[in-house]
């Protein structure tokens, strides 16, 4: 019994590592790629082992950029996609709080339907309604703006659904209790069910602002001004957009710092994205 357990316990630290390697090898290639000189690749070998131009590719991406490639310099690029993903994540969280909140406490004719209403448009991506949703941004005014790209992606139909289901656990008890102390519904929202949602919210937050941060579709629609590129599109600019090759040390150079935002946000909070995902008591 013991032997047959020992090999379960190494066929699944194989699993393991085979599945780590297949994951991080890919990170590992653009990182080592970003340390090379142009030259490297024009040969046609992918090296393994970290070169001696690291420091120059780096500055040239934050600093430089790649003009003749439509890409102005990453510190703009990564700005403008800190602020789309914030404006997304924070906005989705509010807007979804306040929503499901409205939806679980208040008794209002339809209240079901409008739950239902807000539901299926899980079915109506921004893909699948963009036509119509770039008119009504381009007749407001709000093409080449933060507004313009973070507006029409601020509704969330799963962040409602979510913190919806959240809030039909929390005993009535303590809705009792704060009636009895005289609590609102505002101040039974902002004192009791907002600080019992903090790890949801966190949660829903790294969720939301991973998925702003990797938008492209809907920033490259709406901005003709690259001064409202976000990092995705200047990835996108930088490998088609020059009539030479591409300078593939400087693409992997802007792919690794394009990934350290994202990363960031998990490590910092991972515990409270763990928490949010799988704790159910109150």
């Amino acid at each position: 019994m013991v032997e047959n357990d020992r090999w379960g316990a190494l066929l699944a630290h194989l699993i393991l590592i085979l599945g780590v390697a297949v994951v991080v090898f890919p990170v590992y290639v653009a990182i080592i790629a970003s340390t090379h000189a142009p030259g490297t690749f024009l040969q046609g070998v992918m090296p393994l082992l970290p070169g001696s131009h690291g420091w120059e590719n780096y500055r040239t991406v934050i600093f430089e950029g790649r003009s003749n490639a439509g890409a102005p310099p990453i510190g703009l690029m990564l700005w403008n996609s800190f602020v789309m993903a914030m404006l997304i994540a924070v906005g989705k969280i509010a807007i979804s709080l306040l929503s499901a909140f409205a939806i679980v406490y208040f008794r209002f004719r339809f209240r079901i339907f409008f739950f239902w209403i807000i539901f299926i448009t899980l079915m109506l991506p921004v893909e699948v309604r963009i036509v119509p949703t770039y008119q009504v941004v381009a007749n407001l005014g709000m093409l080449n703006s933060y507004v313009g790209l973070s507006l029409p992606l601020i509704a969330s139909a799963t962040a409602t659904f979510l913190f919806r289901q959240f809030f039909m656990t929390v005993p009535e008890e303590m809705l009792e209790a704060a009636r009895v102390d005289g609590a609102g519904p505002w101040k039974f929202f902002k004192d009791i069910l907002v600080p019992l949602s903090i790890t949801n919210i966190a949660a829903m937050f790294v969720i939301m602002f991973i998925y702003g941060w990797n938008q492209y579709l809907w920033p490259f629609l709406i901005t003709t001004d690259d001064s409202y590129y976000t990092i995705v599109m200047g990835i996108q600019r930088m490998v088609t957009g020059a009539d030479s090759e591409p300078l593939w040390h400087l693409v992997m150079a802007t792919v690794v710092l394009a990934a350290l935002p994202p990363i960031l946000v998990i490590l910092f909070m991972q515990r409270l994205f763990v928490k949010g995902l799988t704790e159910t008591e109150k």
